[in-house]
Formats: C-alpha cells, sequence, structure tokens
C-alpha cells in the first residue's frame, strides 16, 4: 500500500487522475483545487460538467475550510452514519470552480476506508472521487469490472484492492441546507 499511496500522491500533485479504492467503489480521483485535473475527469467520464461530482476528505475537520457554514447537524450525522454518507453543503469554497455545482453546492463525503483515508490525509487537500466508469454505463463492482477505456485514460491506477471481490455499493446521499433541513437524495 506504501508504493501505492506514493505514486497517487505524486500523480495528484502534478495535476494528474488515478483509479483508486475508495469506501465505496473504485473512483477516479484528482485534486480537487485543480480545475484543469477535474476537466479531465469530466472527459474521461465523457460526462457534461453540470452534473456535479463528489470529494473525499480524511475527517471532519477539513469540511469547515470546504464550506461557508457546515449547520451543526451535519457533524451528528457523519459520526452515527453506520455507511459511507455524501452530505451536500451550500456554499462551498476553496475548490475547483467547475467541480462546484451552479447552485453552489458541493458533496463530501469523510472517508474512514484505509487507503483513500490516508491519501486524503497525506494529500493535505481535498479529492475528487467519481465512480470509475464511463457517464451513463453502470458503476463497477469491483476493480475486474472497470471498462479499458477507463483503465487506459488515467494517469496511474492503484494496486491495493484489485483482488478484492467485495460487493460494493455507492454511498448513500443526503442534502443538507444551511438551516438543517435534510433530503435524501439517495439511499
Amino acid at each position: 500500500m506504501e508504493e501505492d499511496l506514493k505514486n497517487a500522491l505524486k500523480v495528484l500533485k502534478s495535476g494528474g487522475v488515478i483509479l483508486y479504492p475508495t469506501d465505496t467503489i473504485w473512483g477516479l480521483g484528482c485534486d480537487a483545487t485543480n480545475e484543469e485535473a477535474v476537466r479531465r475527469i469530466f472527459q474521461i467520464k465523457q460526462r457534461e460538467d453540470s452534473k456535479s461530482m463528489l470529494v473525499l476528505t480524511d475527517n471532519e475537520a477539513k469540511i469547515e475550510r470546504l464550506v461557508e457554514k457546515a449547520p451543526d447537524v451535519a457533524w451528528d450525522l457523519i459520526n452515527l452514519s453506520e455507511t459511507p454518507l455524501t452530505i451536500i453543503y451550500s456554499g462551498a469554497r476553496n475548490l475547483a470552480k467547475n467541480l462546484i455545482a451552479h447552485d453552489g453546492s458541493i458533496g463530501i463525503r469523510v472517508t474512514k476506508e484505509e487507503f483513500s483515508r490516508k491519501l486524503c490525509e497525506r494529500f493535505r487537500s481535498p479529492i475528487v472521487s467519481t465512480s470509475a466508469n464511463v457517464s451513463g454505463q453502470p458503476s463497477p463492482q469491483h476493480f475486474d469490472e472497470i471498462s479499458d477505456e477507463i483503465k487506459n485514460a488515467v494517469d496511474y491506477t492503484v494496486s491495493y484492492r484489485q483482488k478484492d471481490k467485495t460487493t460494493a455499493t455507492p454511498s448513500s446521499i443526503i442534502k443538507l441546507e444551511p438551516n438543517g433541513v435534510v433530503t435524501i437524495i439517495r439511499k
């Protein structure tokens, strides 16, 4: 894992795109503050840039740097969630402009999976996480289901967990309004 972390960090710092395991499914990732890197992920996925992507971070404290004001209930939701939870917050900031949704929001997930958590911790910046598939195609459940088209388009593919056949599922997604109102987007 250590060699993968070093290589992935080098690619992220140079503005590249990685293919990596997360707390849910395999993802495409890049520096969430680098507009050109974000643009490349949209191109790789053949996805309209009007469809937003989420970011991973390794701890709750970093959320405060990425949004103007996280409602207090966010901390309870993160701590009480037993499965991966992506929260969409209003007032995104300090991120690539083309990553922020048209309404100014951003989806953030605090990852607890070992590799992605260590990667975020060492990178010290949020990392884009979007499913490793062409837009409109099924999300891969494990590494072997990722298309060659995706694998050939990235700058680095992490070896760690490639043989893991555990069925993965995407995170739950909720939108959390500044006033604390919660809307469930995906269970």
